[in-house]
């Protein structure tokens, strides 16, 4: 019955129809339960759609505690580690915004309404597209943390030359550029990405020349991993589709 119950609450299979009709279900939940963050107002219909999805969540975190021995394989003892899992923090914290049990100081900081947006998570667990990204980026962890390594150097290093080329003080306008070295790492980041927004920006011809060259250098590492994870997803999907 509980191995049933397992088939059930995972991803649906091929020609399991309640498993289908089950992640349906879930998914709908979900979507209904965000749409109430898209509006300022609040209104009755929206707490109705809270209490159901909440309902039908807290379901779905008890099916999976109960066969937590088939997706934790630790047999007894997986039902004592499983709340301790990471889907299973993420499904709790999904839940806790419609138990009614935060305080109101939680309220001020709107953190009720933000840990509801966990709840988009769980349709990682029903993508396999997803998934396939998820195994593509776990075997190339090694190269994606060493260029994120050279990205967060060489963030810290263009800010901190940017920092003490500039004139804290725009000359023209007489108003503060880089006040401090946060706003150096803000530009060098958004200058990194190729964002740019233009809210901070070098006045002086070095600082100019300097954000020339970070631009540049920029591109160059934001195109690191997208080739890592473009080569890997492509051999993922050729081994998928050969077994």
């Amino acid at each position: 019955m509980r191995r049933r119950l397992y088939t059930i609450v995972e991803q649906g299979r091929d020609n399991d129809w309640v498993s289908y009709i089950y992640d349906f279900i879930i998914l709908t939940a979900i979507t209904a339960s965000i749409i109430p963050l898209m509006f300022v107002d609040t209104y009755p219909v929206f707490d109705k759609i809270e209490k159901v999805a909440v309902s039908l969540l807290i379901v779905d975190y008890l099916l999976r505690w109960l066969t937590a021995d088939y997706i934790v394989g630790k047999g007894k003892w997986s039902f004592l580690l499983y709340p301790f899992t990471g889907w299973a923090i993420i499904d709790f914290l999904a839940i806790l915004p419609g138990l009614n049990i935060l305080g109101q100081g939680f309220k001020i900081f709107r953190i009720s309404r933000l840990l509801r947006i966990l709840r988009l998570f769980k349709f990682i667990r029903y993508s396999k597209n997803i998934k396939i990204l998820g195994n593509v980026i776990k075997r190339e962890k090694t190269i994606l943390l060493t260029v994120l390594g050279i990205a967060i150097f060489y963030i810290f290093i263009s800010a901190l030359i940017m920092f003490n080329a500039e004139p804290h003080i725009n000359p023209e306008t007489g108003q503060a550029t880089f006040q401090n070295f946060f706003d150096a790492l803000y530009w060098a980041t958004v200058t990194l990405t190729t964002v740019g927004y233009g809210d901070v920006t070098p006045v002086t011809d070095i600082g100019r020349l300097i954000s020339m060259v970070s631009s540049l250098f920029g591109v160059a590492i934001i195109a690191l991993p997208s080739g890592v994870i473009t080569a890997a997803y492509i051999e993922e999907l050729r081994a998928l589709k050969k077994d």
